[in-house]
């Protein structure tokens, strides 16, 4: 997953570009870029790191202009150590034109292979982000045959691309002089939305808190294929151009990635987690009788609204029995298993007083690998609890995804190929309730009628977009960021129960 977002004004965007990036540092933390237009010029800047430690005041300066991209970044595929991938991208014909990107194409190879041979297109990296941005800049220079550009031949060049990409995409893209470009793949995989200032500036986000956070009104979501264009002036038109849509965001975002302050695709984050508490409530009582629970206490931080749910539905206390230093990054994105491990007590330490003698529910939002809850419980015992029983909001991770999110391969799943029991012994809690598949949905879906479905290849090995077969994802899984020699052993971006920031 990435954070994206797009604005055009009348007035400088580089301050309002850099506020949204922070209410999306969730999203990621690998890099961060902007880019701005003055005139026809573009000016950038980006770099591994942090929003808040990427851009200073003397790279703010050099942002002018009136219309810019933003974009954070969490790599799936590529090379994590890399800085030349982060994003934006720029190509310089036709028009010259720059891109933020979030999601990930499942045909990345055969499409660099076919820019090469026929479009006679070079790629630079091993960024699929940088391979679509040569797709489209290719489809628009076919469309505008070398005239100046109209908002028609854009939606013919999207149509285009729409034919050749296959996978998850949320683009936002700038086209030198035109205007503002973007689109959300035929599936409605990855977020994207719209909203307006009372200036009349118009911007678009992977989530709805960057335009709340900014004081911007919500507008909409963009449908599943369609196409925005908003000229420098703010004029907006829209158009269809996927031959065939259907609604299917994928159900981590709402589990696990979105913060829960957003609303996506008419479903509120923070209410499709107490929904999926009141169903994980129903499983619990079925396994561990409450009357042998003292206290219902979360894994800090996305899991607190599924653990109050539970808690209220039980007739239990709802305890904050970790407390988390918000100074250490997030422990999920940190590279190498030693590493994992030990900042798994820097950032979490546990209330002794809150489990000595109890028996005690920890709530988690999903369990990937298994080696952070069994520290965690560990860390209950520790702490004097009793028995220390494990509730996950979501169900069984048996198969990686490949839409944008860096799952582990199979073999490094905790679930693939084991029986609850044997998960359970793995990670050593005395009882172990996993979130129904169906439930699940049902339980999110409910929120809003007119999503059709869900895409959670994670957890029913249900790949939507109908072209992943076992050996695409062998394939797709040696493709997956490499970084220093340390990060080899393990780049996946989800070892730890989401701590969600600010």
């Amino acid at each position: 997953m990435c954070g994206i977002v797009g604005v055009v004004s009348t007035t400088p965007v580089n301050q309002l570009i850099y506020d949204a990036l922070l209410l999306l540092q969730h999203r990621g933390q690998d890099a961060a870029g902007i880019v701005t237009q003055q005139e026809r010029k573009f000016f950038m800047h980006k770099a591994k790191g942090m929003v808040k430690d990427v851009f200073r005041t003397r790279n703010m300066r050099a942002l002018p202009g009136d219309v810019g991209l933003g974009q954070v970044r969490y790599p799936t595929a590529g090379n994590a150590s890399s800085e030349e991938e982060a994003q934006p991208f720029y190509v310089n014909a036709p028009f010259g034109i720059v891109m933020v990107h979030n999601g990930n194409l499942t045909n990345a190879k055969q499409l660099r292979r076919e820019l090469a041979d026929t479009d006679h297109r070079h790629t630079n990296t091993e960024s699929d982000s940088e391979v679509l941005l040569n797709v489209l800049a290719h489809e628009i220079g076919r469309a505008s045959s070398g005239a100046p550009l109209q908002s028609e031949e854009i939606f013919k060049a999207v149509r285009a691309v729409h034919k050749r990409i296959k996978g998850s995409y949320a683009v936002i893209a700038l086209i030198a002089g035109y205007g503002l470009l973007a689109f959300r793949d035929p599936f409605g995989i990855r977020p994207l939305c719209m909203g307006r200032g009372n200036d009349g500036t118009i911007m678009l986000a992977s989530e709805s808190v960057a335009l709340e956070g900014t004081t911007h009104q919500f507008e909409r979501d963009i449908a599943p294929g369609e196409a925005i264009f908003v000229h420098n002036d703010g004029r907006v038109e829209s158009q269809q151009c996927a031959e065939k849509t259907q609604l299917n965001p994928c159900v981590f975002e709402y589990v696990y990635l979105a913060r829960p302050d957003s609303t996506m695709d008419g479903i509120s984050v923070y209410q499709a987690r107490l929904n999926m508490g009141e169903t994980l409530a129903k499983r619990v009582i079925s396994m561990v009788p409450p009357n042998e629970i003292d206290a219902v206490i979360p894994i800090p931080e996305s899991s607190r609204p599924s653990a109050m749910q539970l808690a209220q539905l039980l007739g239990k206390p709802y305890r904050e029995g970790f407390v988390k230093n918000r100074y250490v990054g997030r422990t999920f994105i940190m590279p190498g298993q030693g590493a994992r491990k030990k900042s798994v007590r820097q950032k979490l330490n546990a209330i002794s007083s809150e489990f000595k003698g109890r028996n005690v529910l920890l709530v988690d939002d999903s369990i990937v690998r298994g080696t952070t809850s069994k520290e965690i419980v560990q860390m209950a015992r520790d702490a004097g609890a009793n028995k220390v029983y494990l509730a996950s909001a979501a169900p069984p991770v048996r198969h990686p995804n490949v839409y944008g999110i860096d799952m582990p391969t199979r073999s490094e799943l905790v679930a693939h190929g084991r029986t609850v029991e044997e998960i359970r012994q793995v990670i050593g809690c005395d009882a172990l309730i996993y979130q129904d598949v169906e439930a699940m949905k049902q339980a999110v879906g409910k929120i809003n009628a007119q999503v059709s479905g869900f895409e959670a290849s994670c957890f029913d090995g249900i790949y939507i977009t109908g072209d992943i077969s076992d050996e695409e994802v062998t394939a797709l899984n040696e493709g997956r960021n490499r970084g220093s020699e340390e990060e080899s052993e393990d780049t996946s971006r989800l070892s730890l129960p989401n701590a969600q920031e600010s």
